[in-house]
């Protein structure tokens, strides 16, 4: 016998928990279909001898959208979160032996650019990369956040889309230029062009590739600043289960999807690995859209979807979990490692597929804003490095131990670290083989498609699949990308189409008017 319910979310990730706490907000009844034993996704805690790790994203920017995620609900975040802001936001190494931290502030940052480079020209070109990083952030938030988009198309009201305003909007958004070419032209220190360019580090891309609109992330991370939730970030898939359970979502773990089944080409429920049929209304699959396609839906469907634009794994990473008997002091909260050669450093991983051999190291170091992570002076240290998404002749079983003495050396050489080896009484790790199988990802991405293409790098498939009425999207490899507050971005726009469709009729089926949201 089947079991019913309006809404079927594949994947427990934060754009699916999302998805299930907007439309359970909004009166519908939903089943969340998770293939872990654990709910939160990449998001989830590695707790060993008294040391506590994020395994997932440790950068949580735009609270607003977690925010309004409750709000859907009557709730207040921080009824729900314990939310600090981190200000110095990150400390950057330099290969010379310099550093320079990331300040909020743009008066305070230009001063410390004086400082640093011995002269008023990087500052001053800050301030004008800040300006259109603001320009473009507010373009994106008018035309490309808060609705499904899988082109330009999609941004464009037809009939406004000629008028000046829209016309000079458009230009606003620099197409042909790369993320490294606008930064480059109004930043002449290499070090901070470096710095710079890691912004679009939240989406897995080279700067060298990716699309200029995506120089709008440098405005919204110090707009609104960088939170870290006390707990970890594995708090915030906490708060939003706490949450989905008090609107009555329901949680199935342990279960992999084994089918999106349709009937006359419309989405009407799952298969269960163990035979169980869930009939829905919708179905909104949190998974790799990808691997959605080529898993889950019909043959033919997948065939006609898979050829409508090319798809290319973002990049993996390998990562370590160090537990150290002794923190660092000299470090803060965030901190990243570079390259001596950002150019080699891309060039190896996105062009040759290789792990560079001079890598740049993102360094998490929680205990530092006064979070328990570790017994007594110790640190939980989490340490990222981006490779290439898996090729097939690549054995992380065999390249691993090599490639983590390369990562442990960088950290000794260019952080400071000299002594890191004696201070390791636990160690983890994750590979993009491990990731791969983990997560169920696409070649092993930590960061769903890759953001190449100066001109169309920045559009991700769409909310809606409209090839599969009933069918939507959310997560990293759907509109608008990855990040933490774009996946749950994505899963609120996921959840608001739904609702749009099953009010207007367009799945075929109206929402009950005994079940509107209050």
């Amino acid at each position: 016998m089947a079991e019913r319910t309006d809404a079927v979310v594949i994947g427990s990730g934060l754009a699916g928990m999302t998805t299930a706490c907007t439309l359970a907000a909004r009166g519908y009844a939903v089943t969340v279909v998770e293939k872990n034993p654990w709910l939160g996704g990449k998001a989830a805690l590695l707790a060993d001898r008294g040391y506590r790790f994020d395994m997932g994203p440790t950068i949580l920017t735009l609270p607003s959208v977690l925010r309004r995620v409750f709000e859907e609900a009557g709730r207040k975040l921080e009824d729900y979160l314990n939310m600090i802001r981190l200000d110095p936001q990150w400390r950057c190494f330099f290969e010379d032996g310099s550093k320079f931290d990331l300040v909020e502030s743009l008066p305070q940052m230009q001063q410390q650019l004086k400082e640093f480079t011995g002269g008023e020209q990087t500052g001053r070109g800050y301030e004008k990369f800040m300006a259109i990083s603001r320009q473009l952030d507010d373009v994106s938030q008018r035309f490309f956040f808060w609705k499904s988009v899988g082109g330009i198309a999609d941004t464009m009201n037809l009939r406004q889309s000629m008028s000046l305003g829209v016309m000079k909007d458009l230009l606003s958004l620099r197409f042909g230029r790369t993320v490294a070419g606008l930064v480059r032209s109004h930043i002449p220190d290499s070090r901070i062009a470096q710095m710079i360019d890691h912004f679009t580090q939240y989406v897995g891309s080279s700067p060298e590739e990716s699309p200029a609109v995506l120089c709008g992330i440098a405005h919204m991370q110090t707009n609104e600043g960088i939170w870290y939730p006390m707990g970890g970030t594995r708090a915030v898939p906490e708060a939003l289960t706490r949450l989905g359970q008090e609107l009555g979502v329901r949680f199935i773990t342990g279960q992999q999807v084994r089918s999106v089944d349709t009937e006359q080409g419309r989405a009407v429920g799952v298969t269960l690995q163990d035979g169980t049929v869930l009939k829905s209304q919708v179905v909104v699959s949190n998974s790799d859209c990808v691997r959605t396609c080529e898993e889950l839906l019909p043959r033919e469907t997948a065939r006609k979807l898979l050829s409508k634009r090319t798809f290319e794994a973002a990049c993996s990473g390998v990562v370590l979990y160090l537990g150290l008997k002794r923190r660092y002091e000299h470090l803060l909260h965030h901190n990243f490692v570079f390259s001596q050669d950002p150019h080699v450093e891309f060039q190896q991983i996105y062009t040759e597929g290789e792990p560079a051999a001079d890598p740049t190291c993102y360094v998490c170091a929680p205990s530092l804003s006064g979070d328990r992570v570790a017994p007594g002076d110790g640190e939980a240290l989490y340490v990222l490095v981006h490779t290439p998404y898996l090729r097939p002749h690549h054995d992380w079983t065999k390249m691993l131990p090599a490639y983590r003495n390369v990562i442990v050396e960088k950290l000794k050489r260019t952080a400071g670290m000299e002594d890191l080896e004696e201070r390791i009484e636990v160690e983890h790790y994750l590979t993009p083989a491990s990731i791969n199988q983990r997560y169920h990802v696409l070649n092993g991405a930590i960061y769903g498609l890759a953001s190449h293409g100066r001109f169309m790098g920045a559009f991700k498939p769409g909310n809606r699949v409209r090839e599969v009425p009933g069918l939507y999207l959310a997560g990293g490899s759907a509109h608008p990308g990855p990040g933490m507050p774009m996946v749950m971005m994505s899963g609120w726009i996921a959840a608001d189409s739904v609702d749009a469709d099953l009010n207007d009729g367009r799945t075929g089926t109206r929402r009950d008017a005994s079940r509107s949201a209050a």
